[in-house]
């Protein structure tokens, strides 16, 4: 698991909260936001490198790279890459986001491209009842759980009413929020589900907004911070590093940062 980039939508220095899951032969790039492209070519890779991407949510910093994906593979190495989404986010992150950039630099029978012409599109397949639209896909030994986050509109009180944001679990040993606001419900039924090895959960130093901060972070049992790194948090990151290791937090994901579970 290692963490192509660990800042915020804004960081100027830390790249943005991309991570890299690797397993065996498989491998899938968690996110790709604007400066991802260029965080992997300091690292020696392209994104024609990456053979699947997922993605959680549609701000910038978790796909604003995609553009580049899409271009560099269908004129220069004339593939597709492999994306793992549901129908409503692949409806959000193209018709929203992504096909102006994209469907008008061809035509085809008389027609833009298409979504299609630039991903091979994995569905994860929804646990039926489940809470928080629970699902789950298989990319090789990777095995991936799916969860909505409460994440936009800050004043969306649960997560059924905010906008769809996804959050991961990891061969179900390993916590990723992704983009959350202060849950504690949703950590708490997850832990008592899985029983984490380990938990990567945002933060930002201040409270308010569409992110949890440390100070509501603070207030989770002793053992889930034990156990929790902080991640996507500002350039100031020196002074939540201090104040993160005197609440009893595991520390912080560190950019370029490899972190080895085994299997």
């Amino acid at each position: 698991m290692s963490f192509i980039g660990s800042g915020s939508a804004f960081s100027k220095k830390l790249f943005q909260n991309n991570v890299l899951l690797v397993k065996g032969p498989s491998h899938v790039l968690v996110d790709c936001g604007t400066r991802a492209p260029e965080a992997l070519a300091l690292l020696g890779l392209s994104v024609t490198d990456i053979s699947t991407y997922l993605i959680t949510h549609s701000h910038a910093d978790h796909i604003g790279g995609l553009e580049e994906v899409m271009l560099q593979n269908r004129y220069r190495a004339h593939k597709r890459s492999r994306i793992i989404l549901s129908d409503k986010m692949r409806h959000i992150i193209w018709g929203s986001s992504l096909r102006g950039g994209a469907a008008f630099n061809e035509v085809r029978d008389g027609e833009p491209l298409r979504f299609e012409d630039f991903f091979e599109q994995l569905r994860p397949k929804r646990h039926r009842g489940a809470d928080r639209e629970l699902s789950s896909i298989d990319e090789g030994p990777l095995h991936l759980d799916l969860f909505r986050t409460k994440h936009i509109p800050d004043s969306s009180p649960t997560w059924a009413e905010s906008f769809p944001s996804y959050g991961l679990v990891i061969d179900g040993r390993i916590l990723f929020t992704s983009d959350s606001r202060y849950d504690p419900e949703m950590i708490l039924d997850l832990e008592e589900r899985f029983k984490f090895e380990a938990i990567f959960h945002d933060c930002q130093a201040w409270k308010g907004g569409v992110h949890a901060s440390l100070e509501e972070l603070s207030g989770l049992p002793p053992a889930i911070r034990a156990k929790t790194r902080l991640m996507h948090y500002g350039d100031d990151v020196e002074k939540l590093r201090e104040q993160a290791e005197m609440l009893g937090f595991a520390g912080l994901a560190e950019e370029w940062a490899t972190y080895r579970f085994e299997v």
